[in-house]
Order: structure tokens, then C-alpha cells, then sequence
């Protein structure tokens, strides 16, 4: 392995965290791994990593090596890509919130690869937020707040929510007319996984922004789960409106209240700030940037 490899290997190490991890992500084997990262010590005569039974962290001095490498291999790929007008290619680890994905992103998936065949796009489904760095993800697409971080986020949609049931839900508990009329419901109930806290149930009402607080006698942390628990008529609930258009449509639900909305939740592809930008990483962030917008626009009714 070349001193560029030995570099590639060690930022990786660093990234996850992990020998294990990185050995994997990179196909070598973990003795290997071991073995490079003691004769780049040796050769550099200092410390880079400190290693503990659960995890692996940079020393000071691995921590300015990881950032000496990181700019170079950065610049050397920027440089290969702009002297040989090669397309970006390599693997690209993408963290997706499930349904977002394969409403807006999934059914686009061939034209992208049609389009860069040289990217591998690895994409991982996670509920709890993760730290993109030490997962060795180089992006993640997020619905809803964003708590603070040190990452970079692009807003890529604004998805208008609709506040819903079952018709077999409206004939036992009637039909809300007002923000009065919800103390007598109940809603199906969505937990945060980083807290454990329900969503918070909110309208629009008279240029405000009011929150009710409402039973919920059924929680789940899943989408799929929380959408299945409305149809089956156990409460009232948020969701957004391209998830259901089809149950509109159908009258599998009823929209309710639509004179005092629920407010909207914006969509944020976030990546970290420590970094440059890998060619890769960024037509993957412009393309899932325009596939929003083009399925938005359609959503509107307008022409693309």
C-alpha cells in the first residue's frame, strides 16, 4: 500500500472511529490495517492514535495528521478530476430517511446512474440522528428540525403537512370543526427517537402558531407504523401530504382543518463542514437538490 492509501486508510480509521469499521469500508483485511498504521507511526515518530477497548481516537498529533491528509488527497482529487475531465466515481455512503427517499429520490436512482457509472451509492435507513463523520457517511437527508450540530445543511424541499384520519376514526369521536373541538380527540402519536418526546401537535390559527396538547394513546417512532395506526382509525394525525395522497384521493382519510393548517416541515441534506467537498458528493447533493425541486413542482401542478 502507497503512502496515498496509507493516508486514505488512516482518515478513515479516524472517521469511524473504528479499525474494524475502516477495514471494512476499504476491503482490506484488519491485520493490515494494524500493520500500516505502526509504520506510519514509526516513520512519522509520533503517536496518531489512541486506542481503548471500545473505541479508536486521534492523538494531537493524529489530529493534525488527519487534517494534512484530508487536504491532500482532497487536492489530488480535485486536481485528477479537473486535468482528466473525469466523471466522479468511487463510493458515496448516504444516510436517507426512508420514506422521504423513495417518494423523491429512489425512482430517479437510473437516471442518475445512467449519469455517473462510476459512483457506488451505499444508502443506510436510521430513526436516531447520527454523527456523519464517525459513521463514515458523507451525507444525510433529514426531514423536520434539525437539532444544532456542526454540519452544513442545504435545504432541499418545504413539504406541506395535512392533519388527518380514518373515516372509521371520524364516526366514533365526530369531525373537528375548531381548535376547541380537539380536546374531545385523540391523536396517534410520533416519538422522537433522540428524546422520546412526542411530536407536538400544532396549527395555524389566526396568523399564529398555536400547540395543542392532545391524548395519544398509541406512540410509535416509525413512519410506516405511525401512518398504519391512522388508517386503522386510532387518532388523529400530521403527516405529510405527499405520503397520503393516495388515502385523499381513495377516502382511506379525511383532511381535516384545513382552515387552520398544520405547519410545514422543511427537507435538509446536511454534510460536514470540516471537509472539502469530494466530486462525488457534490453532484450527488446538486441532483438530489434538482429531483426535489422537479417533484415539487409537480406535486403544484406545474410543468417541469
Amino acid at each position: 500500500m502507497d503512502k496515498l492509501d496509507s493516508m486514505r486508510l488512516f482518515t478513515r480509521i479516524v472517521e469511524r472511529r473504528s479499525f474494524t469499521g475502516a477495514a471494512h469500508d476499504l476491503g482490506v483485511p484488519r491485520s493490515t490495517v494494524t500493520t500500516i498504521i505502526k509504520q506510519m507511526e514509526e516513520r512519522l515518530g509520533v503517536r496518531l492514535l489512541q486506542r481503548t477497548t471500545r473505541t479508536v481516537r486521534p492523538t494531537l498529533d493524529g489530529e493534525a495528521w488527519y487534517r494534512r491528509c484530508l487536504a491532500i488527497l482532497e487536492d489530488l482529487e480535485d486536481a485528477e478530476g479537473a486535468f482528466s475531465g473525469a466523471e466522479p466515481k468511487g463510493m458515496l455512503r448516504v444516510e436517507v430517511q426512508g420514506t422521504i427517499a423513495r417518494h423523491f429520490l429512489m425512482p430517479a436512482l437510473p437516471e442518475f446512474f445512467a449519469r455517473y457509472p462510476g459512483i457506488e451509492l451505499s444508502m443506510s435507513e436510521r430513526d436516531r440522528w447520527i454523527d456523519p463523520v464517525q459513521e463514515g457517511v458523507d451525507c444525510v437527508l433529514r426531514y423536520g428540525e434539525l437539532p444544532d450540530s456542526d454540519l452544513i445543511a442545504r435545504r432541499v424541499a418545504v413539504l406541506d403537512r395535512v392533519t388527518c384520519a380514518a373515516p372509521a376514526y371520524l364516526e366514533r369521536y365526530g369531525v373537528p370543526q375548531t381548535i376547541e373541538d380537539l380536546a374531545a380527540h385523540r391523536i396517534v402519536g410520533i416519538r422522537l427517537v433522540s428524546t422520546g418526546n412526542l411530536t407536538p401537535v400544532e396549527f395555524h390559527v389566526g396568523g399564529e402558531l398555536r400547540r395543542i396538547d392532545m391524548t395519544a394513546p398509541f406512540s410509535v417512532t416509525g413512519p410506516e407504523s405511525y401512518l398504519l395506526g391512522v388508517r386503522l382509525g386510532l387518532g388523529l394525525a400530521q403527516v405529510p401530504r405527499f405520503h397520503i395522497e393516495r388515502d385523499l384521493a381513495s377516502g382511506a382519510l379525511v383532511e381535516l382543518l384545513n382552515h387552520m393548517p398544520a405547519p410545514s416541515a422543511q427537507v435538509a441534506l446536511l454534510y460536514p463542514r470540516s471537509r472539502q467537498l469530494s466530486p462525488r458528493v457534490r453532484v450527488f447533493l446538486d441532483w438530489a437538490a434538482g429531483e426535489f425541486e422537479k417533484r415539487n413542482r409537480r406535486m403544484n401542478g406545474a410543468s417541469v
